[in-house]
């Protein structure tokens, strides 16, 4: 991970803005330009960047970010009594290092993530807080030769795992059931492929004509019965990186409500897929995507966009929604994932992640959607 070009690329355009310092709290954000990643309680982490760089962290994981965090500075809060530093809050740490910065300088911070007591703090101190959350975005947009390796990776593991679940579907089988044994291939397969490699899953089987509507609800113990929907949905992290891969079971026959809604499912991912290459409009493709289910007359159960980018966090702008006029371009990570949600019929949504190539895209995710393979 060339985290040493992503700062100076930050550093550019902090001289191009005027902005004197950066204060980073998303988690995403931080692992982009530092390759530190812990998780987050009730602790804060605080990366900053002035001359050099720094992350600010609790006594719990200063050993984790002393090995994995590459910056020049760990700055380490305590909230025990036999520490030998004085600092016990995060806040602490941001007085001091705003204090480099000249009196009414602009500051660097993401807006949409920092907590507002800090926020007002920084304002409070005579400093004018400026967005750089949104330029971090941009700079994650495209990804470069190694991130699409680890992107790839996480592909071969989350086409392993939807298998080994969709394996497991038949009447009487719990939704938790076929999550687990997707997760138990997928557990088997890293260790043995991935050698101290850090996983993180996202995994749900919401089953039935009631909770397959409902695009994102935990699986629970409900058992499959004869007739069901079934929507299984994963992601699957590797080091940090995701793809994501989602199928559409019913269970039995299909009535003839379901197999046109679940053709038209198949049908706008696929024109989606066709349709997206560098140059055109993220609204666009969503467009071409609805004017499926337009012609379908389903398009009142079309409630989301047709996708999202994807790579370090599950879900992660550009989005592919009919508001966002933006253009695609080449090395450009989604998921498309056009759906619909009609009641008393089910849920239909396919999900594939695709990499942007110079004349369209490339699945990196693998695994059949048409309807014959995808009744149990």
């Amino acid at each position: 991970m060339d985290t040493k070009k992503r700062i100076n690329r930050l550093k550019e355009y902090m001289r191009e803005q005027s902005i004197s310092a950066v204060f980073v709290f998303h988690p995403d954000h931080q692992f982009y330009v530092t390759g530190f990643k812990a998780l987050i309680y009730s602790r804060p982490i605080v990366f900053h960047l002035h001359e050099k760089t720094a992350m600010i962290v609790p006594g719990l994981e200063e050993t984790h970010a002393k090995e994995h965090a590459k910056v020049d500075d760990v700055l380490v809060y305590y909230e025990h009594p036999n520490a030998a530093k004085t600092e016990t809050t995060h806040m602490q740490y941001i007085k001091q290092l705003l204090e480099k910065s000249p009196a009414s300088s602009k500051v660097g911070v993401d807006l949409s993530f920092i907590p507002g007591e800090i926020l007002q703090l920084i304002q409070e101190l005579g400093y004018q807080a400026v967005d750089i959350g949104q330029y971090i975005y941009k700079m994650r947009f495209v990804k470069d030769e190694e991130e699409i390796h680890m992107l790839e990776q996480a592909g071969k593991l989350v086409n392993l795992a939807v298998s080994r679940s969709l394996e497991k579907i038949c009447i009487g089988t719990t939704e938790m059931e076929i999550d687990a044994a997707g997760n138990a291939a997928l557990f088997e397969a890293t260790a043995t492929q991935y050698p101290d490699a850090v996983i993180d899953v996202v995994v749900m089987s919401p089953s039935g004509l009631q909770r397959s509507i409902m695009p994102h609800v935990f699986s629970n113990t409900r058992r499959i019965e004869a007739g069901d929907v079934i929507i299984h949905s994963r992601q699957v992290g590797l080091n940090g990186y995701r793809a994501e891969l989602e199928r559409t079971v019913i269970v039995g026959k299909p009535t003839p409500e379901q197999k046109i809604a679940f053709q038209a499912a198949i049908d706008a991912q696929q024109r989606a897929i066709d349709f997206i290459k560098p140059g055109v409009k993220l609204s666009e493709v969503d467009g071409a995507a609805r004017q499926v289910f337009e012609k379908a007359g389903l398009e009142q159960y079309a409630i989301h966009r047709t996708g999202h980018g994807i790579g370090v966090s599950a879900h992660e702008q550009p989005f592919l929604r009919y508001d966002h006029h933006d253009v695609v371009e080449e090395g450009m990570a989604f998921s498309i994932e056009p759906g619909i949600y009609i009641p008393g019929v089910g849920g239909f949504r396919h999900s594939d992640t695709v990499l942007i190539t110079a004349d369209g895209c490339r699945l990196i995710t693998d695994y059949p959607s048409d309807m014959e393979s995808l009744l149990y």
